[in-house]
């Protein structure tokens, strides 16, 4: 299955999260701030990253910019998760390059389905 990389800076989201995924066979790998899963992406070219947007220091707007931007990062997929939802917020976040908007508590079943479509699959 498909390397998911987690930003969240919640341990409980990331708990939440990581078993969903894991349950449907991804591999997780798992970021707590916006700085630490930009690099990681960089490094570890997931498949697609599930990005939290209220966290210290890089929020995840800015993360999800600089991932969107990069010619090396590019090409992965952006979900932004978060608990923020109006409507500004979702258009800003698919105005930084997030191909979908999910706000938490998250279903598994949008999770997984949203996952499948940004993939492809």
């Amino acid at each position: 299955m498909a390397r998911i990389l987690v930003v969240d800076d919640s341990p409980t989201e990331l708990y939440k999260l990581t078993g969903m995924l894991e349950k449907h066979g991804h591999e997780v790998l798992k970021a707590e701030n916006g700085a630490d899963g930009v690099a990681l992406a960089r490094q570890e070219k997931p498949d697609a990253v599930l990005m939290d947007i209220v966290m210290p220091g890089l929020n995840g707007f800015q993360a999800t910019r600089q991932l969107t931007k990069d010619p090396e990062t590019a090409h992965i997929p952006v979900i932004i998760v978060t608990t923020k939802d109006q409507e500004t917020d979702k258009v800003w976040g698919k105005r930084q390059g997030a191909k979908d908007y999910l706000t938490k508590p998250v279903e598994e079943d949008t999770l997984i389905q949203t996952l499948k479509a940004v993939l492809g699959g």
